[in-house]
């Protein structure tokens, strides 16, 4: 099977029918109460909020008679959003649109996330400032709830050699350039919070100072860098790892290689993706005994191509991408992922089932972490005065089922 992922159709029916299903669902008045299991303990619970913020949390006996039986959390926030069903922040068939947007967010709400970052990848200059552009117009739309705070850069400044560079185009990747940058986050408003490089790069040690003295977070990410230059970036600033254990050549050194590094400075937070596809379960286990649950965040590193169908797809450049019944998203030609398909509550499961943690640590690195380490202050955790983002879920079997997305206080998705 062949599908175009940017055929105008397939957008504007997905556009229309997302119109549909969110103007049929209830609005929320100036108060609101759910009721649930707390994720933290698991013990009955109503959350009361007011004017968007969450007022006070209240202790049950029991749920209400006639309650689902469901778990509540923080909404999850997404550092790593290529793209969703059908729509790519990078090259949705050339140049992005107002709409796509749109169709993105309402299908990510819909998956538990109540915030994320577009994630824009290395590509031509003009398009990545047009499609910042595009973001910067849409990001203040009332519909959106406030639900993109900001964007991630990665790259164009990584290291180009084959293994290293993923699925990043060859011809686009270049030394760090500050005045660059700065045309990119002009027309992004101001709003990019993180930016992926490789900090062995020409130019990239003074790049990552910046960065930092401009409140920038930067992640190093498709490197090789050894572990002077690793710890000369973090010393400079540098925060965390991009999607760690991925990005890297499949044959490396056994001792001198970038994983050990950044993993033995506790001063840098590391991002994985648990999808079962870009990390071992052993690789996970090891990860999170050595960081533990407060130097990690989850990261999901969707494209387009997730909550779409199975099949082969062509991408704008003309490359076959194979999406494979059970989530793994790689270009056979190159043997590469191609990213990723599966939403971030495949990680928060995953982590569970391959770490041993708790929901209440899984739910920290894929919310409470992130909004830490991106200043986000007023969301990531259930507690008064923070922003009534929540999600309601099942999970059998480490399967994660949402059946409720709330921003501030707003019931943006229900199943």
């Amino acid at each position: 099977m062949k599908i175009r992922k940017d055929s105008p159709g397939i957008l504007l029916l997905s556009f229309l029918a997302y119109n549909l299903i969110f103007m049929t669902i209830s609005k929320s008045s100036a108060q609101e109460s759910f009721s649930a299991y707390l994720y933290a303990d698991m013990q009955p619970v109503t959350i009361h909020t007011k004017d968007g913020y969450i007022e006070k949390i209240e202790r049950l006996e029991k749920l209400p008679d006639n309650t689902e039986k469901l778990i509540i959390a923080p909404g999850l926030i997404d550092n790593q959003v290529n793209g969703f069903k059908g729509v790519s922040f990078s090259l949705a068939g050339g140049k992005l649109i107002e709409e796509d947007v749109l169709i993105a967010t309402r299908a990510i709400w819909s998956s538990g996330v109540t915030s994320y970052f577009p994630t824009l990848t290395t590509n031509d200059k003009e398009l990545l400032i047009h499609n910042f552009s595009v973001l910067a117009r849409v990001v203040d739309k009332e519909e959106l709830y406030g639900s993109i705070p900001g964007y991630h850069l990665e790259g164009p400044y990584i290291l180009p050699e084959e293994g290293y560079r993923g699925a990043h185009p060859m011809e686009y990747i270049k030394k760090p350039d500050w005045n660059e940058f700065q045309e990119f986050n002009k027309a992004a408003g101001g709003k990019i919070l993180q930016i992926t490089l490789a900090p062995e790069v020409q130019g990239a040690m003074d790049f990552i100072s910046h960065c930092h003295s401009a409140g920038i977070k930067v992640a190093l990410g498709h490197h090789n860098a050894s572990t002077a230059q690793i710890t000369e970036a973090i010393d400079r600033g540098a925060a965390i790892a991009t999607h760690l254990g991925n990005g890297m050549a499949n044959t490396i050194h056994r001792r001198i290689n970038p994983l050990w590094p950044q993993l033995a400075d506790d001063r840098f937070m590391i991002s994985l993706i648990v999808d079962g596809f870009h990390l071992s379960a052993e690789q996970v286990r090891v990860f999170f005994r050595t960081k533990g649950a407060d130097r990690i965040i989850l990261t999901s590193d969707v494209t387009s191509y997730a909550f779409l169908p199975p099949g082969e797809y062509t991408t704008t450049e003309g490359e076959i991408i194979e999406l494979r019944a059970d989530g793994l998203l790689h270009l056979p030609a190159r043997e590469i992922f191609y990213g990723a398909a599966s939403p971030l509550t495949k990680s928060v499961g995953n982590i569970m089932k391959m770490s041993g943690c708790t929901l209440d640590e899984a739910i920290r690195m894929a919310s409470t972490n992130v909004a830490r380490l991106y200043g986000l202050d007023d969301r990531g955790e259930i507690k008064p005065g923070k922003r009534a983002d929540l999600i309601l879920f099942t999970i059998h079997d480490y399967e994660i089922e949402v059946h409720k997305t709330v921003i501030s206080g707003k019931t943006v998705y229900s199943k």
